[in-house]
């Protein structure tokens, strides 16, 4: 095989969503010729998906990304900020807990199909961008860079010097590679899934605070709302798949309606098509890729959820993804663009992180479902507030660090453990030294009551 040099190159970009648009506005930068193939209609004419938008929460990493670009302002223009979260217990009052320490800092709440037609729109202005819609991959050869795609006018075969698997979970690039055996994966699926509700405005106005991620906590299960522009609210269960309280055992309407209104009292009212919603979007899976090499052959490379996908529990997925976008286009400075040393390099410097942000997500879906409405996780939450309070760059929260910086993820792990041995230390010589304290007082007293003349 020959070896793809540091000049323009035919890259295909099999994926044209979210981080398949970003990587080709990044690589029409450097002048190569992209084509994009995506298996959708082009959902700017044809439309999105009932039931399958899931609201993004856009924080820095991704925002980071979007600068590089020019599209961060244009894409914020129909974001939300959302300062922290807003908690429905079952019966006590809601519950604002900010995101950050001044309450100054927001995540952005934002319609995937906007920011995917945002980043659609910025592929096909780039100069030397194709994008090529109705085009299923089937068939993948990496040692002559040939592709064969369905397509409502037959199959298509093409060529590329560069093949990038951009086309999320389900990867068919991943697939394609498994196949011939080189490389292996493992999909760990959760045994919840996730369904799409919506709360509509009221009276024109929204129904809820917009300013905040709602989260209806229920232990073993969870709902969230993320607001939109038109005032309207996305809502997404996330439940068992199997069992009590779970979607296999919620079918007719008057089941539906006696659920919500037991556990989600509050929401009947706020959604008039809550059963409607509920009966006919679908429920979609949740869970995680593993990939035992991210390349192959110095032509071929899967980035974003193609290589790594996590649970969305962090709000990191897309931010994630565009991540490695800005990753990628770095290793290809570091390597004067020889994708060969590229592809190999842009892996070693994202898999610890991306493996990072994988636990943290799983670790942030236990608290959102069970530990943010308990008094002693909100105790926590002020005692880490005044601590980066009184020790401002010293210590700062894991949610700051993973949302309002570009921090690597693997490096925000290490500082959160190292702050929290050092809490632990402290803590455990404040004990001590209290306990001495007492002893000391303890014996003085007995002392002073044996001797009156003390």
């Amino acid at each position: 095989m020959s070896t793809v040099t540091g000049d323009s190159a035919e890259v295909a970009v099999v994926g044209g969503g979210l981080a398949g648009c970003l990587l080709a506005c990044f690589l029409a930068r450097r002048g190569h010729q992209v084509t994009v193939y995506e298996r959708r209609p082009d959902p700017r004419t044809a439309g999105a998906e009932r039931g399958r938008s899931i609201n993004l929460a856009l924080s820095e990493r991704g925002l980071d990304a979007l600068r590089r670009i020019g599209l961060a302002e244009q894409v914020l223009a129909d974001a939300l900020p959302m300062r922290g979260r807003m908690i429905h217990p079952v019966a006590r009052e809601l519950d604002f807990q900010s995101y950050s320490v001044a309450g100054d800092r927001a995540i952005n709440s934002i319609s995937r199909g906007a920011l995917n037609n945002a980043l659609l729109d910025a592929a096909q202005a780039a100069p030397g961008v194709r994008l090529r819609f109705g085009h299923r991959l089937t068939a993948l050869d990496p040692d002559t860079g040939e592709l064969t795609h369905d397509t409502p006018d037959g199959p298509v075969r093409t060529t590329a010097e560069v093949i990038l698997g951009a086309d999320g979970a389900g990867s068919a690039v991943r697939r394609a590679l498994r196949e011939r055996g080189l490389i292996e994966e493992r999909v760990d699926f959760l045994d919840y899934g996730y369904k799409e509700l919506t709360i509509p405005p009221r009276a024109g106005q929204f129904a809820l605070d917009p300013g905040a991620l709602h989260i209806w906590p229920r232990g073993t299960s969870m709902m969230i709302a993320l607001p939109n522009p038109d005032r309207s609210f996305t809502c997404t269960l996330f439940w068992p798949t199997e069992g009590p309280g779970s979607f296999a055992a919620l079918g007719d309407p008057a089941a539906i309606e006696q659920h919500f209104g037991t556990h989600y009292p509050d929401v009947p009212a706020l959604a008039p098509t809550l059963v409607e919603d509920y009966r006919l979007n679908p429920v979609g899976t949740l869970g995680a890729v593993h990939t035992s090499s991210w390349h192959t052959g110095g032509r071929v490379g899967l980035l974003g959820d193609a290589a790594h996908a996590i649970v969305p529990f962090y709000g990191q997925g897309a931010n994630c993804a565009f991540e490695d976008v800005v990753e990628l286009d770095r290793c290809l400075t570091d390597t004067d663009g020889r994708w060969s040393a590229t592809l190999p390099l842009f892996e070693r410097r994202r898999r610890d992180n991306t493996e990072a942000i994988a636990g943290m997500a799983l670790a942030n879906f236990v608290e959102m479902r069970d530990r943010v409405s308990s008094p002693l996780f909100q105790l926590g939450r002020r005692v880490e507030h005044a601590l980066e309070r009184a020790l401002p760059g010293l210590y700062v929260s894991r949610y700051e660090l993973v949302s309002f910086s570009t921090t690597p993820y693997a490096r925000v792990r290490r500082r959160v453990a190292r702050q929290h041995r050092a809490l632990a230390g402290a803590s455990a010589l404040l004990l001590t030294g209290l306990l001495a304290a007492a002893g000391g007082y303890g014996r003085r007293s007995r002392a002073a009551r044996s001797d009156p003349s003390r």
